[in-house]
């Protein structure tokens, strides 16, 4: 079979009742999927299912060519690892206690560990970043703790397959890009298969081979990152009503302020993203520019301001292009400028700089215009 794991007319769902049908999945050995949905869209329930801890309603899964549902429960516990959302009762046992029943499968009926059992699980606290804490009472450290304990259990189960269940939800940025980073490295060491669900679509971009997009009745779409992070499908996918998402540039932005624009802003480089948020935040509506469409300020102004004014990137701008942006100063009631100096290629902007200044609309009172001081002291 190409695949090392597949999903024929797979069916899921809880007492007899199915919630998703006919499931296809293929994904080579040393893989990464992700899950990814609204809240509620069977992601868990996916997971779960494969994992053979819920019953299918239909389909096969196959695991390196074999039925999951013919292997044994000793035998799928040594290729695979399952860490799910809910809570290990782990009372009166140590963080590395808990780490070390991942060795279960290979230490037999007393869970006797060996001096090798012993090793993979030093290996595995070292490599989540959990060996500071293993004499620590397991019931008493924190959730982002305790997620990096149970990770390292499955880490220590040297699986052929893990299967996550919002593996990164309690962990802070640290530690959600150093797992990460550690299942890359299992990944590519030791041709580890991933699959998982995340809520981070940022993470899930970076790290998937491939993703299936859940939205509680089907599979809506089952494809690469590039082909899933399509300009308005992510949107679509989870119902997004208030504010913005930017598929393209991972952007995630709140409402625009309703009106017509009360200030310009000359920005660019990036520089304007702090204040355009800013003003965001003070329900003031804005116009900005001349951006070009490359620029790192481009995706939150189309997010949040009334009007950009915006250039093909790496092109003269347009004479009609800088009328237009005069126009704009004109109709708002000020001007700030976030750029302490513009480049070669922005001479319109300096010339629509001279003009705002002209008209007596650049703030002056924030003190020298465009300045750092000046991004930040709207009042």
């Amino acid at each position: 079979m190409e695949y090392y794991v597949w999903t024929e007319k797979m069916s899921v769902g809880y007492q007899g009742r199915p919630l998703i049908k006919q499931i296809q999945i293929g994904l080579k050995k040393g893989e990464i999927l992700t899950l990814i949905g609204p809240n509620g869209a069977g992601k868990s329930t996916v997971l779960k299912s494969i994992a053979r801890q819920l019953d299918l309603l239909g389909g096969t899964v196959w695991l390196d060519g074999r039925r999951v549902a013919e292997l044994s429960g000793t035998e799928l516990s040594r290729r695979m690892a399952v860490v799910l959302t809910e809570r290990l009762r782990g009372e009166m046992m140590t963080c590395q206690e808990v780490v070390a029943t991942g060795r279960y499968p290979y230490t037999g009926r007393f869970g006797i560990l060996s001096g090798e059992d012993r090793r993979a699980v030093a290996e595995a606290m070292e490599l989540v970043h959990v060996t500071e804490i293993g004499g620590q009472d397991f019931a008493r450290i924190s959730d982002g703790q305790r997620q990096r304990v149970m990770l390292a259990r499955a880490v220590c189960q040297e699986p052929e397959i893990l299967i996550l269940d919002e593996p990164t939800s309690y962990l802070d940025i640290r530690y959600k890009l150093e797992f990460l980073s550690v299942l890359q490295e299992m990944q590519r060491k030791k041709g580890l298969t991933v699959i998982m669900s995340l809520h981070e679509l940022e993470l899930a971009q970076r790290i998937s081979d491939r993703i299936l997009c859940l939205n509680g009745r089907y599979v809506d779409r089952f494809g690469t990152p590039a082909e899933i992070f399509q300009a308005g499908y992510l949107s679509k996918l989870f119902g997004v009503s208030q504010g913005s998402y930017d598929e393209v540039n991972g952007s995630m932005e709140l409402s625009a302020a309703r009106g017509k624009a009360e200030v310009f802003v000359l920005a660019g480089a990036g520089e304007g993203r702090p204040l355009y948020r800013r003003l965001q935040r003070q329900g003031i509506p804005f116009a900005t520019g001349i951006l070009f469409r490359n620029d790192l300020d481009y995706p939150v102004a189309k997010a949040l301001a009334a009007e950009v004014i915006e250039t093909e990137a790496f092109e003269p701008v347009p004479e009609e292009t800088l009328l237009a942006a005069k126009r704009a100063v004109d109709s708002c009631g000020s001007v700030i400028c976030c750029r302490e100096d513009f480049g070669t290629f922005e001479a319109a902007n300096r010339e629509l700089l001279a003009y705002a200044r002209q008209s007596g609309k650049l703030r002056q009172d924030l003190e020298k215009p465009g300045s750092t001081k000046a991004r930040y002291l709207l009042q």
